[in-house]
């Protein structure tokens, strides 16, 4: 039953100030850190945007292939047509993020989200015309262009929130969270569109849902950082270098569970429930990031050791040929991940020069995209050598390179344990 309190009334006693409560006048709850930061002015209208443009990202990939696979009869060209694009986002994110920094998020990113709509539109006439194979790379190579919202989003959050730490971190704990959704519901809504609708469907629907969220978020324009004119300036890759070494087997611990978790449940018959233990594993880490958001960030080692020893429950459920076991690590595995990202990310504003936060957000990115190419394959190299279960000692391998790393290239971070941001 909510509890009741009251106006206070004050009385006298000897020459004693007391104030006792007046029955009658319901409690007010102190708002929820995910109330305060919403309550920032504008800070929903941008979300929404954000959320519609962010959603793609995790569509585009498994749509092309569903897509090249169904009309050509190839996965080995649908596998290599969006390795390539991987490739090509690898290359040209950072410089549409460098862009960005000098020029402004609407100017840029707006006329970069329609280079990648384009180049999407030209991938599925190609597919359907069956237009040479070299087609389909050159235009699944054009979405490169697309801009990284959550990056952007993220710079918004920073530039509202000067001088609020607390404040801070929760907002990137919600993008972590919204990373992970996304990632979640991103291939459950592209498959079922290029199953159940016709194959081209997942495309076009992604490419509308990036333009449309693009127009919804760019449009907020009074919550843009401004541009600085230190975005002029040479690139931020030097301050994040040390950094960006972390987020290389972070990469390869993604890229080599997925790999290893298909193998693994294939082999084991139950292929089936694949898709529900992956998001299994994006809803525990979705999970994890809200509710981080609202505690006291704790230091990139803690997270990291808290990764090394959640990462290794997967490789022992799996020895047990249980899947609800396997399921259970899975979920536990992800919940170690969402804090782990948001206190990387953080230590990635606190070092970046001011004005470049896009490029150094989109630097990181792309070495978590390298990471995920180098434990997909590595993870699949060791299925066809090793079979399934022995596979997941590579994401917890990953989890202590990460760890070693740290102590290795950040003695900053080592001293001190904690999370710093701007």
């Amino acid at each position: 039953m909510p509890q009741t309190t009251s106006a206070p009334l004050m009385t006298v006693t000897g020459s004693t100030l007391v104030l006792a409560p007046v029955p009658g006048r319901r409690a007010t709850r102190a708002p929820g850190p995910y109330a305060r930061l919403f309550a920032v002015p504008g800070s929903r209208a941008f979300t929404v945007g954000n959320l519609i443009a962010r959603l793609p990202m995790g569509m585009f990939g498994i749509s092309a292939v569903m897509m090249i696979a169904g009309q050509r009869g190839s996965y080995a060209l649908a596998g290599a047509v969006t390795a390539t694009g991987l490739a090509a986002t690898a290359l040209v994110a950072p410089w549409t993020a460098r862009l960005v920094d000098r020029y402004g998020q609407a100017r840029i990113a707006v006329p970069a989200t329609l280079i990648a709509v384009l180049g999407s539109v030209a991938l599925v006439l190609c597919v359907r015309a069956h237009a040479p194979a070299w087609t389909l790379f050159a235009s699944y190579a054009a979405t490169a262009t697309t801009p990284n919202i959550g990056g952007m989003s993220r710079a918004r959050w920073t530039h509202l929130l000067r001088g609020a730490p607390a404040a801070h971190h929760t907002a990137m704990s919600f993008e972590q969270a919204a990373d992970e959704l996304c990632y979640m519901c991103g291939p459950v809504v592209a498959a079922f569109l290029c199953s159940a609708v016709f194959p081209e469907a997942g495309t076009l629907t992604a490419a509308v849902l990036l333009l449309t969220g693009m127009l919804v978020f760019t449009s907020q324009r009074a919550t843009e950082p401004p541009v600085s004119a230190a975005a002029h300036g040479g690139s931020p890759l030097r301050a994040v270098a040390p950094l960006l070494a972390l987020f290389v087997p972070l990469g390869m611990l993604f890229g080599s569970m997925e790999v290893t978790s298909i193998a693994h449940l294939g082999a084991q018959g139950l292929g089936a429930a694949t898709g529900v233990v992956l998001a299994l594993q994006a809803a525990g880490s979705c999970a994890a990031g809200l509710l981080y958001g609202s505690l006291r960030p704790r230091g990139l080692r803690t997270c990291l050791l808290a990764l090394c020893v959640a990462m290794a429950l997967p490789w022992a459920a799996a020895a047990t040929g249980s899947l609800p076991l396997l399921a259970l690590a899975l979920l536990l595995a992800g919940m170690a991940t969402a804090p782990t990202m948001v206190t990387a990310m953080s230590r990635i504003h606190a070092v970046t020069p001011q004005g470049r936060l896009n490029e150094g957000m989109t630097l990181a990115v792309t070495a978590i995209l390298a990471g995920i190419s180098l434990g997909s394959a590595g993870a699949g190299v060791l299925v066809d050598h090793l079979g399934s279960t022995t596979p997941y000692a590579l994401p917890a391998a990953a989890a202590l390179l990460a760890l070693l790393l740290l102590f290795l290239t950040n003695p900053a971070v080592r001293l001190s344990g904690t999370t710093q941001v701007p």
